[in-house]
């Protein structure tokens, strides 16, 4: 009975290896796109600091405080040593490269562009199983989101503003099974958002993010058609941001993310007939704090804390033994220098706190912790 359960929870790790290969953070979705944002622990909803904010609440491209435009283009470097059942994966450095702009229109209307990676990467782990024999996983996965919207200043203390989320996903896998070739996919979804002014001290931010309705992934391979859709999940996120003196900034988030909609059942059409693969993802709720204080008139530094649970619990480890968007815990840093009136420049250093969990019927185990540094170049005028 136990060997029998040890090949269940083999044969269901390698099928999520190959749906859902993504190394982030928050589940499967990176705490931000810019040095600012993941400086600040992801909490940017209520304070939006850079043009980055199209992608996350809109609303704050009216709260940039810029005469013409803004333009931030950055990219991070991910680090995530990670295990399944004691094997290391080969792959452990990735891109994320990000840019984005704003532009004001009018003293009411602004335009905004974001381009970032949400989740992606992959796995290259040569055995993951117990059982006789190499059960080698080699996945990659890309999950871009490009984000074209608006911010308008209804008036002194409240700006509201809406985008379309373009969303692009690439995915090819490799098991003992079969090997589907890189394919690619898009979708479409919305985010919309407000920022409220409450006083000079106290500002509160909200957004919603439609789920990314995404076109079927199909792989057309010797043995046959095999095909699969994931959507990405909607979001609420609300902030509250507290300036109790000049120079000094703390916000907090709370987000909540949708990820039984997407990641608990999933179609997978074989050539052999129509499955699902059962990864059994729990809604998260995600909670994250900032503070950023201006040293002088060209310096900032920011710190920051994230938690949110595991989506996966020791229950649907068997199901996800691919899986590495385990980890709960984040701390950041980072810095801001002016380097003139115009131009600056960003850098952050984000660790997520190594976490496993362990199945409760099999002795299946997975690992995760993360090394995320982005660099970041700003343009205001």
């Amino acid at each position: 009975m136990m060997n029998k359960k040890i090949i269940a929870g083999a044969v269901s790790g390698i099928m999520f290896a190959m749906a859902h290969s993504a190394h982030a953070t928050n589940g499967d979705q990176m705490l931000g796109i810019t040095a600012t944002q993941w400086g600040m622990g992801g909490a940017t909803v209520a304070a939006p600091q850079d043009a980055g904010t199209t992608m996350y609440n809109p609303a704050g491209l009216a709260e940039l405080d810029i005469k013409e435009v803004r333009f931030d283009m950055g990219v991070g470097i991910l680090n995530p040593p990670r295990k399944a059942n004691g094997q290391d994966s080969d792959s452990d450095y990735y891109l994320m490269p990000a840019g984005a702009a704003a532009f004001n229109v009018n003293d009411k209307l602004y335009l905004g562009l974001t381009m970032g990676g949400y989740s992606g990467s992959g796995v290259d782990f040569a055995d993951i199983s117990a059982l006789p024999g190499a059960q080698a996983v080699v996945t990659t996965k890309q999950s871009y989101k490009i984000s074209p919207g608006f911010g308008y200043k209804v008036s002194d203390q409240l700006s509201v503003g809406a985008a379309l989320q373009i969303g692009y996903q690439s995915l090819a896998i490799h098991n003992n099974s079969f090997t589907l070739p890189q394919t690619q996919v898009y979708g479409a979804g919305v985010i919309a958002g407000l920022i409220y002014k409450v006083n000079n001290a106290v500002q509160l931010g909200a957004s919603w993010t439609s789920k990314t309705s995404m076109d079927e992934f199909k792989w057309n391979t010797t043995a046959g058609t095999y095909r699969m859709t994931m959507d990405m999940p909607e979001t609420y996120a609300l902030g509250v941001a507290f300036k109790p003196m000049p120079g000094l900034l703390i916000e907090a988030d709370v987000k909540h993310i949708g990820f039984s909609d997407v990641l608990d059942k999933v179609d997978f059409q074989t050539p052999a007939g129509a499955s699902a693969m059962n990864f059994g993802w729990s809604n998260q709720t995600v909670y994250a704090i900032g503070v950023q204080k201006e040293i002088n008139d060209k310096t900032t530094v920011r710190a920051g804390f994230n938690y949110g649970k595991s989506p996966i619990g020791k229950e649907d480890v068997n199901n996800n033994i691919g899986s590495l968007a385990i980890t709960e815990k984040h701390f950041t840093l980072g810095v801001t220098r002016k380097f003139s009136d115009k131009v600056s420049g960003s850098l952050s250093y984000a660790h997520a706190f190594s976490n496993e969990i362990t199945s409760d019927t099999t002795p299946n185990k997975i690992e995760l912790e993360q090394n995320i540094v982005n660099v970041q170049l700003s343009y205001k005028f």
